[in-house]
């Protein structure tokens, strides 16, 4: 299998006219992706995809421990899903049979590109939406020393927006370095959770001075609270804090913005109900995702349309990716192709 994985097989429950298949894969990261909480060489994902003998459709997740999630956990949950799927399962009792993570939306999404196929439409027309436009993505640049981090956004200077990765001590001379070496760039930053109340007022700071536009997560999510009574010149956006409907009201009143990502909603159903319940409240709206192939960043562009940030670059962070996959062309991710997704 492409990119080092293994297939599970597929599930068919007697007198079903439906298989569910799960696969786990294993995609190489070009370099490493660090982040605050440590370095990761590959990109462990699931797909789940679900036949009638004739149309098929996939879907891919990745499984995240910061979830209480893993690769065994994931899977398990998909197949126990088997019966319900050869049942007919829809979009709408998958957000009942399973709670939002990484296993609801392998399945949400096969089945939105199972019931394109099957219609011979697209996934777009499904859910109401123009079509599909490109989107600018952010490029990541992982966490390392401030001459490290400098190094890299002028090597991808081209990009025109770039995402800094921040891990706490050391952040300001981050920001600055990084500001130095690219002037021009359009920069955004994921503490992923590193800030500490009292390094709040500096760090912030320091952000507005290198001109960032958006900062996600700075503290905690067990201590956001803290954010709704302190002043910040930077819009600070929730990644950890949020997941699905649910957890969005808490947040509305500590935060600029929020990272939808469809791992943590479990889905494209409930990301766009997300999405429209974070307008209504007056959010922006950041489109994120964990790093994947592109099987994975395919239906989250649905999401990414008219978003205020989006940061789909999983697959550029690749050794390699999946055939076909997404198209990126300066700084921009095009919409897939029927044959990737959708």
């Amino acid at each position: 299998m492409v990119g080092g994985g293994r297939g599970l097989g597929g599930v068919r429950p007697r007198g079903s006219g439906l298989d569910l298949a799960v696969a786990v894969e294993r995609w190489p990261i070009s370099g490493g992706f660090i982040i605050s909480r440590g370095v990761k060489h590959e990109a462990a994902v699931v797909v789940a995809t679900i036949s009638d003998g004739v149309h098929s459709g996939s879907g891919e997740c990745v499984p995240y421990a910061r979830y209480g999630e893993s690769v065994e956990g994931v899977v398990a949950a998909i197949e126990a899903c088997a019966q319900r799927v050869a049942d007919g399962l829809s979009r709408a009792g998958l957000l009942e049979t399973l709670p939002p993570g990484a296993a609801r939306n392998a399945l949400d999404c096969a089945l939105w590109d199972f019931e394109a196929k099957r219609a011979r439409t697209r996934a777009s027309d499904l859910a109401g939406l123009d079509a599909l436009a490109p989107v600018l993505t952010a490029l990541t640049v992982s966490l390392g020393t401030p001459e490290a981090m400098a190094a890299r956004a002028r090597e991808v200077g081209a990009y025109p927006l770039l995402k800094l990765k921040l891990g706490g001590d050391g952040d300001a001379m981050r920001l600055a370095a990084v500001r130095e070496a690219v002037p021009a760039a359009r920069l955004i930053a994921d503490a992923n959770e590193a800030w500490r109340p009292e390094t709040l007022k500096h760090l912030f700071e320091a952000a507005a001075k290198a001109r960032v536009e958006l900062i996600e997560q700075p503290l905690p999510a067990s201590q956001d609270q803290i954010l709704q009574h302190i002043d910040h010149p930077v819009p600070i956006c929730a990644d950890e804090s949020v997941h699905d409907r649910a957890s969005l009201e808490p947040v509305a009143a500590r935060y600029d913005a929020v990272n939808i990502k469809l791992d943590k909603a479990g889905g494209l159903t409930e990301a766009l109900a997300v999405k429209a319940r974070a307008r209504a409240l007056g959010l922006k709206v950041m489109v994120g995702s964990m790093v994947g192939t592109s099987l994975a960043m395919a239906p989250a562009l649905l999401l990414a349309q008219g978003a205020d940030f989006v940061d789909l670059d999983g697959p550029l962070l690749l050794a390699r990716d999946r055939v076909p996959g997404l198209t990126y062309e300066g700084g921009s991710v095009l919409p897939p192709s029927a044959e990737l997704w959708g």
